[in-house]
């Protein structure tokens, strides 16, 4: 069959989702497979059989190309970086795309980061579209971020551009797995609403249905707030507003159309939303108060890491 597709793959910390993929973002196939190996050759193996297996199962003798979408996955090189949360790479530099394109007959291989993928994504699929200026902020157990100017994504110099979760949102602040303190991502991932909520249980004596909870998770702190707990609320609230000051510092480096949410903590962004739009506002500086859009993510969350890797085949 002719060659008019492509297969993305995303993998993440527990599992890897692999699909093959048309011109029109349309899932053909797909399959997970566990990310949970110590090798990283036994990992890229298995991965490798996994696109093959999906390639005969729906007739096609070849593909395109591949994307990937990693954690510190690095477009220049197609390695992925000392990953903290890839056990097969933790503290190690793989040169993923080559020892991919290896076992798959020398197919042409693309590795970028898991954010930068969905920024990808977003812009030929989802909320982005017919935009060239924006930035995708990935919210699940980390904060993640691709940023696109003028319609390409920004790389910088060493292909690892746009870690925008690493920036400092309170100076002194809670300690990052990175090393450094007061980051984003420890305050507006999952992970960190639930460092939000431990602080704040301690800290006063309002009730709340999160003190009969043990190794609080987010989505306890949703599931509370749903049920019109009062601290799990101010939580969100607290969230939302960090998250905006941040976005503040953000919009003055590229202007960009529209700030879009992506991940797991969307869910309960009618908490948080409110207060970080408005928070934005408060501090952004006059040029671009009221400006800037501040969109969810128009991509199925399931689907949405592998066609923005897809698109980086095409």
């Amino acid at each position: 069959m002719k060659k008019n597709y492509v297969a993305g793959v995303d993998i993440g910390g527990q599992t890897a989702k692999i699909g093959i993929v048309d011109r029109k973002g349309n899932i053909l196939a797909r399959k997970v497979i566990s990310t949970k190996y110590k090798e990283a050759d036994k990992f890229i193996t298995l991965l490798s059989d996994a696109i093959k297996e999906l390639t005969v199962d729906i007739g096609l003798d070849n593909l395109n190309g591949i994307g990937v979408g990693a954690p510190d996955g690095n477009y220049y090189t197609g390695d992925i970086v000392e990953p903290t949360n890839l056990m097969w790479a933790k503290g190690k530099t793989i040169h993923f795309a080559n020892e991919l394109s290896k076992k798959l007959s020398g197919m042409r291989v693309i590795v970028t980061n898991d954010a930068n993928a969905a920024a990808i994504g977003e812009m030929k699929y989802g909320a982005a579209k017919g935009m060239k200026d924006f930035i995708v902020i990935t919210l699940g157990t980390g904060v993640g971020s691709g940023i696109v100017v003028d319609g390409r994504l920004v790389n910088g110099h060493d292909g690892h551009a746009g870690e925008l979760g690493h920036t400092c949102a309170v100076k002194n602040g809670r300690e990052c797995p990175c090393g450094q303190k007061g980051c984003l991502e420890t305050y507006c991932s999952a992970t960190g609403v639930a460092r939000t909520a431990v602080e704040m249980l301690e800290k006063t004596n309002t009730p709340s249905l999160l003190r009969k909870v043990k190794d609080i998770t987010s989505k306890d702190v949703f599931d509370a707030a749903e049920k019109g707990d009062k601290l799990a609320i101010k939580i969100f609230e607290y969230t939302g507003k960090i998250m905006g000051e941040k976005f503040a510092d953000f919009i003055p480096f590229t202007a960009p159309e529209a700030i879009i949410l992506f991940g797991g903590l969307t869910h309960a962004r009618k908490y948080f939303m409110e207060q970080l739009v408005d928070s934005m506002n408060e501090n952004v500086v006059f040029l671009w108060k009221g400006k800037v859009k501040v969109l969810v993510s128009a991509l199925n969350e399931s689907d949405a890491a592998i066609l923005g890797a897809s698109a980086l085949a095409w």
